[in-house]
């Protein structure tokens, strides 16, 4: 299973420290964001991994190079030119890169402890599997909600950025800006998403304050 790091977001609520860095090369516990997920899903035995990238793109493959220093392959999927594609349209712009099988995605703004599965598999009438938590304080009211592993479009749980998604989701769908959110409460509506609840560590590194704190936890 090939994975893809969602990073080429503007960081704007992450200013002034994305003026100059894009966010995922923030650092939380002595190391970039997103090479935690990197070292993990390594460990864990991905080979292939995605990175699309925008805001301050050129920096990240400058640091993280081809991925040879963590033993796996890194691909960029550029969209500097055009501008960040949102969640979706970056995932449809490296679809050519992803391939035809179930890939995992992972948001590159957040940190977890959560064990991505490269062998898991989707059941053939579903198209996405989504993974939740509790909601934190600045997301109270949730996004979704989990009925006997049913993802269904009421607000309960906070979906946490990492997901397994099969391509026929993105399928037939136009080049540009698109958000995911709309696409995944229409397959929703058709019973075609389902989800478990992850009860571990789960940051949303979305401001410089949670960025502190996450950084004094791995500090401490």
């Amino acid at each position: 299973m090939k994975a893809m790091i969602l990073s080429a977001g503007l960081g704007t609520r992450m200013r002034p420290l994305t003026n100059h860095t894009p966010k995922p090369l923030l650092v939380a516990g002595d190391k970039p964001l997103i090479v935690w997920h990197i070292e993990r899903l390594a460990r864990l035995g991905f080979e292939e991994i995605i990175i699309n990238i925008a805001h301050l793109g050129y920096m990240i493959p400058e640091y993280l190079g081809d991925g040879s220093k963590w033993n796996i392959r890194i691909t960029y999927s550029d969209e500097q030119q055009e501008g960040a594609l949102e969640s979706a349209g970056g995932i449809i712009k490296a679809l050519p890169l992803l391939g035809d099988e179930l890939f995992l995605v992972i948001n590159g703004d957040i940190w977890c402890d959560y064990d991505f599965d490269i062998d898991y598999n989707l059941p053939k009438d579903k198209l996405a599997n989504l993974i939740l938590v509790s909601n934190p304080q600045h997301n109270p009211n949730g996004d979704f909600d989990l009925i006997d592993n049913r993802v269904i479009d009421e607000k309960a749980y906070t979906f946490s950025g990492i997901g397994y998604y099969s391509p026929k989701l993105f399928e037939d769908m136009e080049y540009g800006k698109k958000a995911l959110a709309p696409m995944l409460r229409e397959a929703m509506s058709r019973d075609e998403v389902m989800g478990e609840l992850y009860n571990g560590y789960w940051f949303d590194i979305g401001t410089p304050q949670r960025l502190e704190e996450l950084d004094n936890l791995l500090q401490g």
